[in-house]
This record gives C-alpha cells, sequence and structure tokens, in this order.
C-alpha cells in the first residue's frame, strides 16, 4: 500500500510542478514580448525614416524577409 501511495503522490507532484511551470513561463514571456515586441512593417519604416532614408515597399518586403530567414 504505501508503494501505490508513494507513486501517487509523484505523479500528482509531477502534475501540479507541470501546471505551475506553464504559468510562470506564460508570465514571463508576456513580460518579455511587452519589453521587445516583435518587429513589424510599420516599425521598419519609422526606422528607416530616423535614418533619414524614405522606403519603398520593396526595400521593406527585403528587409522583413531578411529578419524572418536570420531566426
Amino acid at each position: 500500500m504505501s508503494f501505490g501511495h508513494d507513486i501517487l503522490l509523484i505523479i500528482i507532484g509531477i502534475v501540479i510542478g507541470a501546471i505551475i511551470g506553464f504559468f510562470i513561463s506564460r508570465i514571463v514571456m508576456k513580460k518579455y514580448l511587452k519589453k521587445n515586441p516583435p518587429i513589424n512593417e510599420q516599425m521598419i519604416k519609422i526606422m528607416m525614416s530616423q535614418m533619414g532614408r524614405t522606403p519603398n515597399q520593396k526595400q521593406i518586403n527585403q528587409m522583413m524577409k531578411a529578419m524572418n530567414n536570420a531566426k
């Protein structure tokens, strides 16, 4: 009886740990994405404008493709 009880407690501990780990990682990921949002086309336009360039759609598409390939 003791051996079955021990295994049950281990399984319950693993399940509870997985649930807690999921929520902690979810909170950490939300904080990370809030601090470092993914780059989109609008951000590229703003960045190029700040550098003194007037970007056209082809240049924006090239930069988006280059960033996606770098991942």
